[in-house]
């Protein structure tokens, strides 16, 4: 299946150049987009004023880069939604196509979890053994005199 990027930045040469590093560097359909959709299984590549149209908490905040400032207000709004991806207007477009194949791998992830704890989902969990509180290790000698 071919992962999908909700691309919405207003700066169209900006998001030119972003849809064509993506278009070089990874198997992704790329739409431009005026209002990103949440609700679709994808990665939502945001600047900071269609970041502030989304509905607030986000159900899937590791699924979105958000392209902005260096402003604390900004980064501190980013944080409290819980977005992990955060990369500035100045980064070097590698650094944001690194943080877009990084949001599309934990989009994946999350897609084909089968269960949303352990770590071997597929198999009954096995109990630990527990060994006796006071046994010690090594061999143990019985001396007869």
């Amino acid at each position: 299946m071919m992962q999908t990027v909700q691309l919405s930045v207003a700066d169209h040469v900006y998001a030119a150049a972003v849809r064509e590093a993506l278009s070089r560097s990874c198997a992704c359909r790329v739409e431009s987009v005026d209002r990103p959709d949440p609700g679709l299984e994808s990665v939502l590549v945001l600047d900071e004023s269609a970041f502030a149209r989304l509905p607030l908490p986000l159900s899937n905040p590791e699924r979105v880069v958000l392209i902005t400032r260096k402003d604390p207000q900004l980064l501190a709004l980013a944080w409290e939604a819980g977005i992990v991806s955060v990369v500035s207007e100045e980064d070097p477009i590698n650094t944001v196509l690194l943080a877009i194949m990084a949001a599309a791998l934990r989009v994946a992830k999350s897609h084909n979890v089968v269960a949303p704890s352990g770590i071997s989902p597929s198999r009954a969990p096995v109990p630990a053994s527990i060994p006796p509180q006071n046994r010690t290790s090594g061999s143990k000698r019985c001396k007869i005199q």
